[in-house]
Protein backbone atom coordinates (compact mmCIF):
# COMPACT_ATOMS: atom_id res chain seq x y z
CA UNK A 1 0.00 0.00 0.00
CA UNK A 2 1.39 3.44 -0.89
CA UNK A 3 1.91 6.02 1.77
CA UNK A 4 -0.82 8.32 0.82
CA UNK A 5 -3.03 5.06 0.84
CA UNK A 6 -2.15 3.81 3.87
CA UNK A 7 -2.78 7.58 5.52
CA UNK A 8 -6.22 7.40 3.99
CA UNK A 9 -6.82 4.10 5.17
CA UNK A 10 -5.81 5.44 9.12
CA UNK A 11 -7.63 8.76 8.47
CA UNK A 12 -10.90 6.09 7.99
CA UNK A 13 -10.07 3.79 10.72
CA UNK A 14 -9.94 7.18 13.18
CA UNK A 15 -13.16 7.92 11.63
CA UNK A 16 -17.03 7.11 12.21
CA UNK A 17 -18.85 4.91 14.98
CA UNK A 18 -16.23 2.73 16.80
CA UNK A 19 -12.43 2.50 15.66
CA UNK A 20 -10.45 0.40 13.72
CA UNK A 21 -7.88 -1.66 16.12
CA UNK A 22 -6.54 -4.10 13.55
CA UNK A 23 -5.35 -1.20 11.32
CA UNK A 24 -3.60 0.58 14.01
CA UNK A 25 -1.68 -2.24 14.43
CA UNK A 26 -0.73 -3.56 11.13
CA UNK A 27 -0.20 0.25 9.93
CA UNK A 28 0.15 3.12 12.43
CA UNK A 29 2.28 0.41 14.81
CA UNK A 30 4.91 0.33 12.14
CA UNK A 31 5.19 4.10 11.17
CA UNK A 32 8.57 5.60 12.25
CA UNK A 33 8.31 8.87 14.06
CA UNK A 34 9.05 10.98 10.34
CA UNK A 35 6.39 8.75 9.04
CA UNK A 36 3.97 10.02 11.75
CA UNK A 37 5.06 13.65 11.68
CA UNK A 38 4.16 13.68 8.16
CA UNK A 39 0.88 11.86 8.77
CA UNK A 40 0.39 14.99 10.76
CA UNK A 41 1.24 17.44 8.84
CA UNK A 42 -0.71 16.05 5.83
CA UNK A 43 -4.04 15.61 8.02
CA UNK A 44 -4.74 19.13 9.35
CA UNK A 45 -8.83 18.02 9.93
CA UNK A 46 -7.01 16.28 12.93
CA UNK A 47 -4.39 18.49 13.38
CA UNK A 48 -3.31 21.97 13.66
CA UNK A 49 0.27 24.11 13.31
CA UNK A 50 0.61 25.38 16.54
CA UNK A 51 2.38 28.90 16.52
CA UNK A 52 5.23 27.13 18.52
CA UNK A 53 6.63 24.89 15.61
CA UNK A 54 4.31 21.29 16.14
CA UNK A 55 1.51 19.28 15.02
CA UNK A 56 -0.92 19.87 17.86
CA UNK A 57 -3.88 17.67 17.90
CA UNK A 58 -7.48 19.26 17.73
CA UNK A 59 -8.83 18.32 21.96
CA UNK A 60 -12.12 17.89 20.34
CA UNK A 61 -10.48 15.26 18.43
CA UNK A 62 -8.76 13.91 21.29
CA UNK A 63 -12.46 13.52 23.14
CA UNK A 64 -14.17 12.20 20.35
CA UNK A 65 -11.40 9.60 19.87
CA UNK A 66 -11.30 8.86 23.43
CA UNK A 67 -15.43 8.02 23.03
CA UNK A 68 -15.33 6.15 19.94
CA UNK A 69 -12.39 4.08 21.90
CA UNK A 70 -14.84 3.18 24.45
CA UNK A 71 -17.98 2.67 22.18
CA UNK A 72 -17.73 -1.36 21.94
CA UNK A 73 -17.00 -1.40 25.52
CA UNK A 74 -20.50 0.39 26.40
CA UNK A 75 -21.83 -2.01 23.35
CA UNK A 76 -20.68 -5.50 25.10
CA UNK A 77 -21.42 -4.31 29.00
CA UNK A 78 -25.15 -3.36 27.49
CA UNK A 79 -25.71 -6.44 25.48
CA UNK A 80 -24.63 -8.34 28.53
CA UNK A 81 -26.86 -6.86 31.28
CA UNK A 82 -30.12 -8.13 32.32
CA UNK A 83 -32.81 -6.77 30.41
CA UNK A 84 -34.49 -4.94 33.25
CA UNK A 85 -31.06 -3.53 34.65
CA UNK A 86 -29.91 -1.97 31.32
CA UNK A 87 -33.32 -0.57 31.05
CA UNK A 88 -33.67 0.81 34.28
CA UNK A 89 -30.18 2.22 33.92
CA UNK A 90 -31.12 4.08 30.31
CA UNK A 91 -34.07 5.50 32.31
CA UNK A 92 -31.12 7.08 34.62
CA UNK A 93 -28.64 7.94 32.37
CA UNK A 94 -31.48 9.87 30.58
CA UNK A 95 -33.02 11.67 33.04
CA UNK A 96 -29.46 12.64 34.93
CA UNK A 97 -28.72 15.07 31.85
CA UNK A 98 -28.49 19.03 31.82
CA UNK A 99 -31.57 18.78 29.53
CA UNK A 100 -33.19 15.02 30.34
CA UNK A 101 -33.60 12.82 27.03
CA UNK A 102 -36.88 12.39 27.09
CA UNK A 103 -37.14 10.47 23.68
CA UNK A 104 -35.07 7.94 25.50
CA UNK A 105 -37.94 7.96 28.34
CA UNK A 106 -40.62 7.37 26.17
CA UNK A 107 -38.72 4.86 24.10
CA UNK A 108 -37.97 2.46 26.47
CA UNK A 109 -41.10 2.76 28.11
CA UNK A 110 -43.65 2.31 25.27
CA UNK A 111 -41.60 -0.30 23.32
CA UNK A 112 -40.91 -3.12 26.37
CA UNK A 113 -43.39 -5.27 27.26
CA UNK A 114 -45.51 -5.15 30.03
CA UNK A 115 -43.64 -7.55 31.99
CA UNK A 116 -40.34 -6.02 31.15
CA UNK A 117 -41.15 -2.69 31.93
CA UNK A 118 -42.26 -4.06 35.29
CA UNK A 119 -39.06 -5.24 36.13
CA UNK A 120 -37.37 -2.51 34.95
CA UNK A 121 -39.00 -0.22 37.77
CA UNK A 122 -38.04 -3.03 39.99
CA UNK A 123 -34.41 -2.86 39.34
CA UNK A 124 -34.44 0.96 39.03
CA UNK A 125 -35.57 0.29 43.03
CA UNK A 126 -32.26 -1.82 44.10
CA UNK A 127 -30.23 0.34 41.44
CA UNK A 128 -30.64 3.90 42.64
CA UNK A 129 -32.98 3.32 45.92
CA UNK A 130 -36.10 5.26 44.62
CA UNK A 131 -38.43 5.28 41.66
CA UNK A 132 -38.68 5.74 38.33
CA UNK A 133 -41.64 7.75 38.55
CA UNK A 134 -40.37 9.97 41.46
CA UNK A 135 -36.98 10.77 39.39
CA UNK A 136 -39.00 12.10 36.04
CA UNK A 137 -41.34 14.06 38.63
CA UNK A 138 -38.11 15.16 39.72
CA UNK A 139 -36.52 16.03 36.88
CA UNK A 140 -39.15 16.96 34.46
CA UNK A 141 -41.31 19.95 34.87
CA UNK A 142 -42.78 20.74 31.58
CA UNK A 143 -46.17 19.84 31.14
CA UNK A 144 -45.16 16.30 29.91
CA UNK A 145 -44.29 15.24 32.97
CA UNK A 146 -47.68 13.79 33.34
CA UNK A 147 -47.32 11.84 30.21
CA UNK A 148 -44.04 10.68 31.07
CA UNK A 149 -45.22 9.59 34.50
CA UNK A 150 -48.02 7.73 33.46
CA UNK A 151 -46.16 5.79 30.21
CA UNK A 152 -43.74 4.44 33.05
CA UNK A 153 -46.17 3.33 35.86
CA UNK A 154 -48.22 1.52 33.28
CA UNK A 155 -48.88 -2.22 32.71
CA UNK A 156 -51.16 -2.95 29.75
CA UNK A 157 -53.24 -5.77 28.46
CA UNK A 158 -51.59 -7.85 25.97
CA UNK A 159 -54.15 -10.50 25.02
CA UNK A 160 -55.56 -10.71 21.65
CA UNK A 161 -59.10 -8.70 22.38
CA UNK A 162 -59.57 -5.46 21.53
CA UNK A 163 -62.69 -3.68 21.57
CA UNK A 164 -63.80 -2.05 18.65
CA UNK A 165 -66.10 0.54 19.04
CA UNK A 166 -64.37 1.71 22.01
CA UNK A 167 -61.50 2.40 19.81
CA UNK A 168 -63.51 4.01 17.16
CA UNK A 169 -65.07 6.38 20.32
CA UNK A 170 -61.43 7.14 21.29
CA UNK A 171 -60.02 7.93 17.56
CA UNK A 172 -62.97 10.55 17.87
CA UNK A 173 -61.27 11.77 21.03
CA UNK A 174 -58.22 12.31 19.08
CA UNK A 175 -59.76 13.78 15.65
CA UNK A 176 -61.61 15.93 18.39
CA UNK A 177 -58.26 16.79 19.91
CA UNK A 178 -56.61 18.27 16.89
CA UNK A 179 -58.95 20.71 15.43
CA UNK A 180 -58.68 22.22 18.41
CA UNK A 181 -54.80 22.05 19.22
CA UNK A 182 -54.39 25.66 18.34
CA UNK A 183 -56.66 25.96 21.70
CA UNK A 184 -55.22 23.65 23.99
CA UNK A 185 -52.06 21.74 23.84
CA UNK A 186 -52.68 18.32 23.07
CA UNK A 187 -50.13 17.01 25.69
CA UNK A 188 -51.86 18.68 28.54
CA UNK A 189 -55.65 16.85 27.13
CA UNK A 190 -56.62 14.82 30.18
CA UNK A 191 -58.39 11.88 27.68
CA UNK A 192 -55.32 11.89 25.18
CA UNK A 193 -52.74 10.83 28.21
CA UNK A 194 -54.93 8.21 29.39
CA UNK A 195 -55.38 6.95 26.37
CA UNK A 196 -52.43 6.91 25.41
CA UNK A 197 -50.84 5.16 28.62
CA UNK A 198 -53.15 2.70 29.57
CA UNK A 199 -54.31 1.04 26.78
CA UNK A 200 -53.14 -2.08 25.05
CA UNK A 201 -50.62 -1.97 21.86
CA UNK A 202 -53.48 -3.89 19.62
CA UNK A 203 -55.98 -1.62 20.88
CA UNK A 204 -53.46 1.72 20.11
CA UNK A 205 -53.34 0.20 16.89
CA UNK A 206 -56.97 0.17 15.67
CA UNK A 207 -57.42 3.58 17.20
CA UNK A 208 -55.05 4.78 14.53
CA UNK A 209 -56.98 2.75 12.04
CA UNK A 210 -60.04 4.13 12.44
CA UNK A 211 -58.32 7.36 12.72
CA UNK A 212 -57.34 7.34 9.03
CA UNK A 213 -60.80 5.74 8.05
CA UNK A 214 -62.18 9.21 9.74
CA UNK A 215 -59.43 11.84 8.81
CA UNK A 216 -57.53 10.13 5.33
CA UNK A 217 -54.36 11.12 7.19
CA UNK A 218 -52.24 8.77 9.76
CA UNK A 219 -52.12 9.75 13.38
CA UNK A 220 -48.54 10.07 13.74
CA UNK A 221 -47.92 12.29 10.71
CA UNK A 222 -51.03 14.89 12.24
CA UNK A 223 -48.61 14.79 15.32
CA UNK A 224 -45.95 16.39 13.85
CA UNK A 225 -46.56 19.47 15.75
CA UNK A 226 -46.04 17.64 19.09
CA UNK A 227 -43.11 15.60 18.66
CA UNK A 228 -43.29 14.00 22.03
CA UNK A 229 -46.78 12.80 21.18
CA UNK A 230 -45.93 11.50 17.90
CA UNK A 231 -43.01 9.25 19.31
CA UNK A 232 -45.70 7.89 21.64
CA UNK A 233 -47.43 6.57 19.12
CA UNK A 234 -44.98 5.79 16.81
CA UNK A 235 -43.77 3.72 19.82
CA UNK A 236 -46.30 1.91 20.68
CA UNK A 237 -48.05 1.35 17.38
CA UNK A 238 -44.70 1.11 14.83
CA UNK A 239 -41.61 0.63 16.67
CA UNK A 240 -40.11 -0.72 13.35
CA UNK A 241 -40.86 2.62 11.47
CA UNK A 242 -39.40 4.76 14.57
CA UNK A 243 -36.43 2.54 15.22
CA UNK A 244 -35.50 2.76 11.60
CA UNK A 245 -35.71 6.39 11.46
CA UNK A 246 -33.81 6.65 14.49
CA UNK A 247 -30.65 4.48 12.91
CA UNK A 248 -30.84 6.38 9.39
CA UNK A 249 -29.87 9.45 11.32
CA UNK A 250 -27.46 8.38 13.81
CA UNK A 251 -25.88 5.95 11.13
CA UNK A 252 -23.77 8.79 9.61
CA UNK A 253 -20.08 10.93 10.29
CA UNK A 254 -21.34 14.27 10.99
CA UNK A 255 -24.16 13.62 13.64
CA UNK A 256 -23.78 14.69 17.43
CA UNK A 257 -22.72 12.25 20.41
CA UNK A 258 -25.94 11.49 21.33
CA UNK A 259 -27.16 10.40 18.21
CA UNK A 260 -24.35 8.36 17.45
CA UNK A 261 -25.11 6.12 21.17
CA UNK A 262 -28.12 5.51 19.63
CA UNK A 263 -27.42 2.65 17.25
CA UNK A 264 -25.65 0.82 20.13
CA UNK A 265 -29.08 1.21 22.43
CA UNK A 266 -31.26 0.69 19.69
CA UNK A 267 -29.61 -2.60 18.35
CA UNK A 268 -28.56 -4.00 21.77
CA UNK A 269 -32.16 -3.37 23.31
CA UNK A 270 -33.75 -4.52 20.25
CA UNK A 271 -31.37 -8.06 19.55
CA UNK A 272 -33.51 -10.66 21.38
CA UNK A 273 -36.72 -8.84 20.10
CA UNK A 274 -39.26 -9.63 17.15
CA UNK A 275 -38.90 -5.76 16.27
CA UNK A 276 -34.99 -6.53 15.08
CA UNK A 277 -36.29 -8.58 11.62
CA UNK A 278 -38.88 -5.62 11.25
CA UNK A 279 -36.75 -3.06 11.52
CA UNK A 280 -34.51 -4.78 9.08
CA UNK A 281 -37.16 -5.22 6.71
CA UNK A 282 -38.20 -1.41 6.93
CA UNK A 283 -34.99 -0.33 6.77
CA UNK A 284 -34.33 -1.52 3.42
CA UNK A 285 -37.90 -0.87 2.08
CA UNK A 286 -37.73 2.91 3.23
CA UNK A 287 -33.77 3.58 2.33
CA UNK A 288 -33.22 1.39 -0.14
CA UNK A 289 -29.69 -0.05 1.67
CA UNK A 290 -29.84 -3.19 4.65
CA UNK A 291 -29.14 -2.01 7.78
CA UNK A 292 -25.91 -4.81 7.61
CA UNK A 293 -24.46 -2.59 4.52
CA UNK A 294 -25.00 0.57 6.51
CA UNK A 295 -23.44 -0.38 9.62
CA UNK A 296 -20.33 -1.57 7.16
CA UNK A 297 -20.44 1.96 5.45
CA UNK A 298 -20.12 3.95 8.62
CA UNK A 299 -18.61 1.93 11.56
CA UNK A 300 -14.89 0.73 12.11
CA UNK A 301 -13.37 -2.08 13.50
CA UNK A 302 -14.74 -4.88 16.22
CA UNK A 303 -17.85 -2.32 17.00
CA UNK A 304 -18.98 -3.00 13.75
CA UNK A 305 -18.73 -6.52 13.28
CA UNK A 306 -20.45 -6.60 16.99
CA UNK A 307 -22.72 -4.60 15.95
CA UNK A 308 -23.67 -6.80 12.30
CA UNK A 309 -22.89 -10.14 14.24
CA UNK A 310 -26.24 -9.10 16.76
CA UNK A 311 -28.28 -8.05 13.91
CA UNK A 312 -27.18 -11.11 11.72
CA UNK A 313 -29.46 -13.07 14.48
CA UNK A 314 -32.55 -12.32 13.01
CA UNK A 315 -31.78 -13.49 9.95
Amino acid sequence: MSEANEFAAVTKAFSGLGVDENLFISSLGRWNRYQRESYRVSTPGFFNEDERQFQRWSDHHILQLRQEFLRLKDAVVLYTMHPWERDARLFKEALLLKIPQQDVLIETACTRSSEDLLGARKAYHSLFEHSIEEDIAHHIKAHERKLLVALVSTYRYEGPKVNDDLAKSEAKVFVNALKDAKKKNLIEDEEIVRILSIRSKLHLKAICSHYKEMTGNFLDEDLDGDLILKQVVQCLCSPQTYFSKILISSLSLDVEESAKDSVTRVIVTRADENDMKLIKEEFQSKYGSTLAAKIQEVANGSYRDFLLTIIAKSD
